[in-house]
């Protein structure tokens, strides 16, 4: 049985690690949480949890390569578990206002239309979408993330950019993006 000292010592080693994981991969999961949730307190909130729960498995994941992969999937769990609780959606009334209007840190100004479209799909091909062209992740990735199959993968990120060719307004150009 470990000391107590052990002990201490194990759990200073697994925290060093965890703060070094964090140090390096916070803001990028925090900026993929955005972009799956569209709100900077929602992201914050998503990848807050998904920190706590991969450090309470941190044991059974540092050993792995997929360390983001299963953080990933944590973040599109977690979102889509919040997306199907009613309080969520529920409006809460105050007396006060807010007296300055909340500044959206991530938005350069130019792909704010473009995120709104995408923020209106439904989760799993937002997820996807965020998957594929933010994070730059091939089909296979995905579905392994998602634990999806790889025709899943397609079909999901097919709907979601005809939904968007369907919904993206006139004086929005494509090709500007691009």
């Amino acid at each position: 049985m470990p000391t107590t000292v052990e002990t201490q010592g194990a759990m200073a080693t697994k925290d060093d690690e965890f703060a070094r994981y964090l140090a390096a991969r916070q803001t990028t999961l925090l900026r993929t949480a955005y972009l799956i949730t569209g709100d900077p307190h929602s992201a914050e909130d998503l990848t807050q949890t998904a920190l706590a729960k991969l450090y309470l498995h941190w044991h059974r994941v540092r050993e792995t390569d997929r360390m983001d992969a299963y953080v990933r999937r944590i973040l599109v769990n977690e979102h889509a578990s919040w997306w199907r609780r009613g309080f969520r959606r529920r409006e809460l009334s105050t007396d006060v206002l807010p007296e300055a209007a909340v500044v959206d840190e991530y938005d350069d100004g130019t792909t704010q239309a473009l995120w709104a479209l995408v923020r209106g799909l439904p989760p799993r091909q937002r997820a996807v979408v965020v998957l594929r062209y933010y994070e730059q992740r091939s089909e296979a990735e995905i579905a392994e993330i998602l634990e999806i199959s790889p025709g899943t993968v397609k079909s999901q990120c097919s709907r979601a950019l005809a939904t968007l060719r369907d919904r993206l307004p006139a004086d929005i150009d494509a090709e500007e993006g691009r």
